[in-house]
């Protein structure tokens, strides 16, 4: 098979990686932005606010996240939005796009025991499923888990009995490692698909994603496998990939140009690419910890600080993973 279809049954098949919720963070395979701390969803709705104040989101929007994992990530951006702008609350419909019907419940049940009735949650399975006016989409680390194929010096991979093989001829693949020059390394699959879906859910839209990697494509391969905090290149030698099929998570660093690319191409404006550390310091984290020191003790506000330096520092998140923005205009493509 392609390696693009073994990825995604390593993944969201339904005895995949994705079928079912998984701990992150300590107890988990590894750590994301939102394990770190609740300031990363606190800056994101800071950033929501400011969009409505600049009269770009109506009162009325709808705030969609995509793949949301348990709901963390959404549930700390009500929680902000409840601490510097409560009406929203009453206004603002909250959307998560989700496959998985196991997941979503679990969704529902953490939104239920946070907040009742006090928000509007409502799920689909695809973006193809939504068609609203006003909306600002987000996404964590979603770009590295679209499956790829591997490119190496003019062939693409195909797998066997978890072997891999550069076998076949994809003029495809080929076009595209042609235009992000590459010899090898990962082509991901979708993201075209995934740009028009995004571009016909809403008739004007702000959509916000984080993840690891940078503009360029690089030069080699990244695909790697996350087990219990363990780092395993996809190739080193004696790796038992059939051991760990569908019970770790496999990734790879995401080429922007090629997401930009992506959504260009569906008419939808490309805004910035920026470090994580850039972009929420100008969302504005740091104002949100000095309210928080002006309201606590000393001891709480240290503990909340080195949690958002995790975020920030360019040593651990802070340069590694990566901010991208695209807005698109009522009236655009």
């Amino acid at each position: 098979m392609k390696f693009s279809e073994y990825m995604s049954q390593w993944l969201y098949s339904d005895e995949g990686y994705y079928s079912t919720y998984k701990n992150i963070g300590k107890e988990g395979d590894f750590y994301t932005s939102v394990s770190s701390s609740k300031f990363f969803g606190g800056a994101i709705a800071k950033h929501i606010i400011s969009l409505v104040d600049e009269g770009f989101l109506h009162v009325n929007a709808t705030i969609c996240e995509i793949g949301a994992h348990h709901g963390y990530l959404l549930a700390d951006i009500v929680e902000f939005i409840y601490t510097l702008r409560p009406e929203l609350l009453e206004s603002f419909e909250f959307v998560i796009v989700e496959r998985f019907d196991a997941m979503q419940e679990k969704q529902k049940q953490y939104f239920d025991d946070s907040f009742g009735d006090a928000v509007r949650l409502s799920h689909v399975k695809s973006l193809s499923d939504l068609h609203v006016s006003n909306a600002f989409f987000l996404a964590n680390e979603i770009f590295d888990a679209f499956a790829c194929e591997l490119f190496y010096k003019g062939k693409t991979a195909q797998v066997e009995n978890h072997k891999i093989e550069f076998d076949i001829e994809n003029s495809w693949v080929s076009q595209k490692a042609a235009k992000y020059h590459k010899d090898r390394g990962e082509i991901a699959v979708g993201y075209e698909e995934f740009a028009l879906e995004m571009a016909g859910a809403a008739e004007q839209f702000e959509f916000m994603s984080f993840d690891y990697g940078e503009m360029q494509a690089r030069p080699d391969f990244s695909l790697r496998i996350y087990d219990k905090h363990t780092v395993f290149p996809f190739f080193e030698e004696g790796l038992d990939r059939a051991k760990l099929f569908g019970k770790s998570d496999i990734t790879y660093d995401v080429t922007f140009a090629h997401v930009k690319d992506a959504y260009e191409e569906a008419g939808v404006e490309f805004v910035e690419l920026k470090a994580q550390m850039t972009a929420l310091i100008n969302m504005g984290i740091l104002e949100l910890l000095e309210i928080l020191q002006a309201k606590v003790e000393p001891k709480l506000y240290t503990q909340e600080l080195d949690k958002v330096k995790m975020l920030i520092m360019p040593e651990m998140l802070g340069e590694r993973f990566k901010c991208i923005r695209f807005r698109k205009d009522k009236g655009s493509k």
